[in-house]
């Protein structure tokens, strides 16, 4: 009986996580569709630019400035990927570093719950969630972080567009909303303004921005300047309707926003209504609920409206992912 009790919870723990994954990820992120077409689109600006050797000698040059010991770990499969992902997310540790203490998360995590319950599904759910928990952090940092240069993007270019104007070079505009503004933007424009001070060419420091912060708004900022480059016209301009552009789809955004809300609302409380009903139940009528966890035909019951929960949150969180 404690068995069942202690699947039935795993059961509710899995439910409500993957119910606050589903949810709690911003509702007007890029979709799988958008990423794509945005990959499309870069490598489209880059017929040219062989970024992967690039690439790979940036990958070369980091490896050498480590250990031989460090070399040789960050140099395991996946640890490129995982390195990635954490730029992008703004965190400063090295992959080895992220994967030997997610490993040692797990074995302490499972060491406790097999000291505590003794029971292999909470034990090994227990593992499933030290490993992923630390991965969805990092997943959110970054669209955290991509979400707040967005949001600031619009100031850098009205910055841009009056350096342009008052008569500064392009690269000492990059330079100015380096040093006025703060956050992710002022970061991203340093780095692309030393790329361009150290040499490299507008296309690949425009692309490399492009690279650490995928997002639509970036890719029409870093499209016009390129087009600009090649055929001509007032870029001052160009970011001007560009600045206009991206402030009107904010404004969209939290309109939409306000009004799905009653929608995100609705999902939270049909999903953990038949939780809570299993709470009272439990206290007003102990004897009640142990009839359905014993008998076999309610261990199915159970398990099928589990899996229709699971569904249901899915096609809740694909209804309240609006693209933008």
């Amino acid at each position: 009986m404690s068995d069942q009790f202690m699947m039935f919870g795993a059961m509710v723990f899995a439910a409500v996580f993957l119910l606050m994954m589903g949810l709690t990820i911003p509702v007007f992120g890029e979709d799988r569709q958008a990423r794509k077409r945005l990959q499309k689109r870069i490598h489209e600006l880059e017929p040219d630019a062989d970024t992967t050797v690039i690439t790979s000698l940036l990958r070369k040059k980091y490896l050498k400035s480590l250990s031989p010991l460090e070399r040789s770990l960050e140099s395991l499969p996946g640890m490129e990927s995982l390195a990635d992902l954490l730029e992008k997310a703004d965190y400063k540790y090295r992959a080895y570093q992220v994967v030997f203490g997610i490993i040692a998360l797990t074995l302490v995590g499972m060491a406790i719950a097999w000291v505590l319950t003794r029971n292999p599904i909470i034990i090994g759910a227990t593992g499933f969630a030290c490993v992923f928990l630390p991965f969805f952090k990092f997943i959110q940092a970054k669209h955290k972080r991509i979400a707040t240069f967005e949001e600031q993007l619009p100031d850098a270019i009205d910055i841009m567009r009056r350096a342009l104007r008052a008569g500064h070079p392009f690269s000492e505009s990059l330079h100015l909303v380096a040093d006025e503004m703060e956050g992710p933007v002022a970061q991203e424009f340093r780095i692309t303004f030393a790329d361009l001070n150290y040499g490299n060419d507008l296309r690949r420091a425009m692309l490399g921005m492009l690279h650490r912060v995928p997002s639509i708004p970036v890719m029409a900022l870093v499209s016009s300047i390129l087009i600009q480059k090649e055929t001509g016209g007032n870029l001052a301009e160009i970011l001007e309707q560009i600045g206009k552009v991206i402030r009107s789809r904010f404004k969209f955004q939290r309109r939409v926003k306000t009004l799905s809300a009653e929608g995100r609302m609705s999902a939270w409380i049909l999903a953990l209504v038949p939780f809570i009903l299993v709470l009272v139940v439990s206290w007003t009528n102990p004897k009640y609920l142990p009839m359905l966890i014993e008998n076999p035909t309610g261990i199915k019951l159970v398990t099928y409206a589990f899996i229709a929960m699971l569904i249901g949150i899915y096609w809740i969180r694909r209804i309240l992912r609006i693209e933008v």
